[in-house]
Formats: C-alpha cells, sequence, structure tokens
C-alpha cells in the first residue's frame, strides 16, 4: 500500500506523514510548479503547472489498493476506478456507494454559480483542531481496513 496526497494547498499532509510514519507506509506529495513543498519523510513529486496534470499524474501512478486523500471528488472517482481507496481531507471516505452523488452535486452546484453573477458563495470555513482529530481518527480507521485486506 501507497499513499498519493493531491498536495496543493492540502491541510493534512502532516497528519498523513505522521499516520504513515506509524505503519510504516510510503507517501508521495504531488504538486504543481505554483507550489513548494518539502518533506523530510515523503517524495514530492512536482508536475507542470496545466490544468489538472497534478490529478492526471498522481491517477496513473497509484494502484489498486493504493489510498489517495483528495478534495477534488473528480480525483477520488478516477481513484475508485482503479481500485484504489479515497479519502477527502474532511476525512470522509470516498466510496463507489456516495461518489456518484458527489460528483452530481458539484455538477449542479458549478452550474448554479455559473447561471446566476449573485452566488457569491464564500470559501471553506478555516480548519479546526477538531476537523484534524476527525480526519486522523477516519485515516487510520481507513489504513486498518487496508491493512487488513
Amino acid at each position: 500500500m501507497h499513499i498519493f496526497i493531491d498536495a496543493d494547498a492540502c491541510p493534512v499532509v502532516g497528519i498523513v506523514e505522521k499516520t504513515a510514519k506509524k505503519y510504516n507506509l510510503p507517501v508521495t506529495l504531488l504538486c504543481d510548479t505554483n507550489h513548494i513543498l518539502y518533506s523530510d519523510y515523503s517524495e514530492v513529486i512536482v508536475v507542470g503547472a496545466g490544468a489538472d496534470a497534478v490529478d492526471y499524474k498522481l491517477i496513473s501512478i497509484c494502484h489498486k489498493g493504493d489510498i489517495v486523500v483528495s478534495q477534488d471528488y473528480g480525483v477520488a472517482a478516477m481513484a475508485l476506478g482503479k481500485g484504489a481507496y479515497a479519502i477527502h481531507q474532511s476525512g470522509k471516505w470516498y466510496t463507489n456507494d456516495n461518489i456518484d452523488q458527489m460528483l452530481m452535486e458539484r455538477h449542479l452546484n458549478k452550474k448554479a454559480r455559473r447561471s446566476s453573477h449573485k452566488n457569491h458563495l464564500k470559501g471553506p470555513r478555516k480548519r479546526t483542531e477538531e476537523d484534524d482529530v476527525r480526519f486522523t481518527q477516519s485515516f487510520e480507521r481507513l489504513i486498518l481496513k487496508v491493512l487488513e485486506k
């Protein structure tokens, strides 16, 4: 099992690395040339800054049984399609049972934003310590589930 992180602006890289060390699991961080990442533990792969370049590189190197950490539903869907596991930075697991609904909601929200200039949605709320605890617990449960198989 290998852990891949869509690391452009990912707030849980440290948590993933700490947990991966505990289980002696390899981690690869993927980012584009607009982000600079360093790690004492993980391999860092930097790809061109083209649209979705990081996403496609991540999917090209992940395999069945790997874990992908991403907030991008499209990346999660492609990872699931390869037999990998996927988890959001909130700790929510992407599954074959929930990914279609998530992709549809994303599509509908994007359509609504384009149709009205009044939809100035705020960005995500500030990340809390509780968010980190929730992610850590969920991520560790996912690792244990994958290791059992």
